[in-house]
């Protein structure tokens, strides 16, 4: 069987970022064309812009941050082709910590580990490859349901009510992982809150019924819609909050560091975020 070697500079368009040039580090890509960046360079171009710098298809008029995601696995693919780079890039963490005092984070240690297994260079060969990865992973998950999360970096957060149609809550500080998300907050003050008067169905066309039945918060109550004649589209119900920081409403896929770094901007703890009853903008 013929075997074809491919030079690294023949993808390299693929790979790097098209705002600094260099390797894609954090992979970040917009929802709406797909194309995609380095956190860093796409957030601070996008707040001065609301356009993909590729494309300038228009992001968002007026929140673009909020239709971006992390895409982890064009990041893995960047660290397993290019030699050096994650342990590389997780040394530059580490010494930027190191620099301002703090503690060096427990994910940026945990990757530190992998990075060396992706670049030992007597690690070669399908198989070895599929039995590390799956051993990591593993590894990985043992770890993270026995820390519940607790070795990551930790932010302060006070959470307050601008509503006067919400109560505010009995303990109002928090203290939870940087990689937790807004959408993590927002169950967290339903549930607290026991927002029930805030949801609001939503019809979607959903193909797995079951699914979709078991998920549902009154899947088991008698007063179920399911007991009543279902159309094509089933009906889920979705948290009506707002969750804001600097007067900004946050999109419910920022991580709580994404809210620090950009939001923030490193002021002193606590992070504050203000929840409200949903408001549609026209």
């Amino acid at each position: 069987m013929l075997t074809r070697k491919i030079k690294l500079w023949d993808i390299n368009a693929h790979i790097t970022c098209r705002l600094c040039s260099g390797y894609l580090i954090d992979a970040t890509t917009v929802t709406e064309c797909l194309h995609t960046f380095c956190r860093s360079c796409l957030v601070k171009y996008l707040e001065e812009n609301n356009t993909c710098p590729t494309c300038r298809i228009v992001i968002h008029q007026s929140h673009p941050l909020q239709y971006i995601g992390h895409d982890r696995t064009m990041q893995d693919i960047v660290y397993k082709l290019v030699p050096g780079l994650q342990e590389a890039e997780m040394r530059k963490q580490r010494e930027f910590y190191h620099k301002l005092g703090l503690e060096v984070p427990g994910d940026i240690k945990g990757e530190t580990g992998s990075a060396k297994q992706h670049s030992d260079p007597h690690r070669n060969g399908e198989a070895k490859a599929d039995e590390s990865s799956h051993t990591e992973a593993a590894e990985e998950k043992q770890e993270e349901d026995s820390d519940y999360h607790r070795s990551d970096e930790q932010v302060s957060i006070c959470l307050e009510c601008n509503s006067s149609k919400l109560r505010g809550l009995k303990r109002k500080w928090i203290r939870c992982s940087a990689q937790a998300t807004v959408l993590h907050l927002k169950k967290f003050i339903a549930k607290k809150l026991n927002l029930s008067s805030f949801n609001e169905p939503l019809a979607f066309p959903l193909l797995d019924f079951k699914l979709a039945e078991t998920s549902h918060p009154y899947a088991s109550s008698s007063t179920s819609p399911w007991d009543r004649p279902v159309s094509p589209c089933l009906f889920t119900l979705v948290f009506q909050l707002d969750i804001l920081c600097n007067e900004e409403i946050l999109g419910k896929d920022h991580t709580l560091k994404f809210v620090v770094v950009t939001r923030w901007r490193f002021k002193k703890a606590p992070l504050l975020l203000h929840y409200r009853p949903k408001m549609d903008l026209l």
